[in-house]
């Protein structure tokens, strides 16, 4: 369960900026909240959704718990020695490019709460530092500051060794993974579990290429139906690849892992065979009818994928990212896909949502407490700030919706009525 995650000197965000999924102690209704000893009000959020104007920064938040989740995994195994580290500061400070970008965050994994972050340059992760609470108290795991480390008395196994292996682009942590550290596979678990979604186009052979693995969640297929989209089954079928098919595959499978300098993992070549999905719609007789993915709409398409790392995260109790949870769906479909997380029924683990959204119409959802409501504005000087709806004074009861359109609550395009920005000539 992620409890904050604040980055700074990344994209468009220049000052720390903090998410936190913390409950408030607002009296708003305590349905869908998750029990937690470790914070003070024993409860955390089930889901929140994030709001802004175009290019305000809201997907750039969601990248930055990419960028950690892909530098945890990645940044041993795939980086290469003496290649940097590719972070992305906030470009429209000079300064900003010889300071460190710094990426910060609280979870509880296994019951056990863990402070975990790092500092990052152009060239080298130039701190990390991991600490945890099993009793309430803070323990030293570990610390790092260049290459010089230092071990706390609870962190057992192969830290020194396993410390002379990193290189000075590639975390501890990840190195840790790669060797196998006993006492820090939770810890590499937990980011593991991690999902980010911000893929906004989605094509029949993304989608098969995600779900081409076993058997789509019947779950996934139920949704599917209950939102009114036809489908009520699928089906698989397998289809050869011609052979300059497969060799472009093979050459795009090395040009995308050269050039994505060891932040991801990406495997395009080497079979001989696609298999397909295709999903069944009832014919006027009564028997399923099947269509390839590209006669769906995009809508249908996009839940396809979206469902499937629902259901993983509900069943894993992982947090999940979706970068505009709106994009090609009806305001009652994401809503759908907030109940979710927000009722204990489907979320028994503890999963969390961190969407991004322009649909105003969520607003008005009961599912949404006031502190499930964030927003993302620029300042002047083109930085983002990301503050909660609670830093503002509202009523339960209030009309959200109303009042964000009216530019209440900032994070707004403009001010005004639409006709002011038409001149007459």
């Amino acid at each position: 369960m992620l409890l904050r995650f604040a980055v700074a000197n990344y994209l468009s965000i220049r000052d720390s900026q903090e998410l936190s999924l913390v409950a408030s102690a607002l009296k708003d209704v305590e349905t869908g909240l998750i029990g937690c000893a470790s914070v003070p009000n024993k409860y955390i959020l089930p889901a929140m959704v994030i709001y802004g104007s175009n290019a305000s920064g809201k997907s750039n938040y969601a990248d930055a718990l990419r960028f950690v989740r892909s530098a945890v995994l990645y940044s041993h195994s795939k980086g290469e020695p003496g290649g940097g580290v590719p972070r992305k500061c906030f470009a429209l400070d000079p300064g900003c490019t010889e300071s460190p970008s710094v990426f910060d965050a609280d979870f509880v994994f296994d019951g056990v709460r863990y402070h975990y972050g790092f500092e990052a340059s152009d060239e080298v992760f130039s701190a990390e530092w991991l600490h945890a609470y099993p009793k309430g108290s803070r323990r030293m795991l570990f610390e790092r500051e260049g290459e010089d480390f230092k071990f706390g008395r609870a962190l057992k196994g192969r830290n020194r060794i396993i410390a002379d292996l990193t290189r000075p682009n590639s975390l501890f942590l990840s190195a840790a993974a790669q060797n196998d550290h006993v006492g820090l596979s939770k810890v590499v678990k937990f980011f593991q579990t991690l999902r980010i979604n911000t893929a906004l186009s989605i094509g029949g052979f993304t989608v098969s290429k995600r779900l081409e693995q076993g058997e789509l969640d019947s779950r996934v297929i139920e949704f599917l139906d209950k939102v009114g989209t036809g489908v009520i089954g699928y089906r698989r079928k397998e289809r050869e690849f011609s052979r300059d098919a497969q060799e472009m595959r093979k050459e795009l499978d090395s040009v995308v892992n050269k050039f994505l300098k060891g932040v991801a993992e990406v495997d395009l070549g080497g079979i001989d065979k696609v298999s397909e999905i295709e999903l069944a719609h009832r014919g006027p007789d009564g028997n399923a009818i099947y269509f390839d993915l590209d006669r769906e709409s995009a809508g249908t398409r996009r839940l396809l994928v979206l469902l499937d790392s629902v259901f993983k995260a509900l069943d894993n109790g992982a947090p999940l990212v979706i970068d505009e949870l709106d994009a090609s769906l009806h305001t009652l479909a994401c809503e759908a896909v907030l109940a979710l997380f927000s009722s204990s029924a489907t979320n028994p683990n503890g999963a969390q949502l961190i969407a991004t959204t322009h649909d105003t119409n969520l607003l008005l959802s009961p599912l949404l407490r006031r502190d499930q409501i964030w927003f993302t504005e620029k300042d002047e000087e083109g930085a983002t700030r990301l503050y909660p709806l609670t830093d503002i004074r509202t009523r339960k009861g209030d009309d959200v919706e109303r009042g964000y359109l009216q530019g209440r609550y900032g994070a707004i395009p403009f001010a005004g009525p639409v006709s002011s920005l038409i001149s007459a000539d």
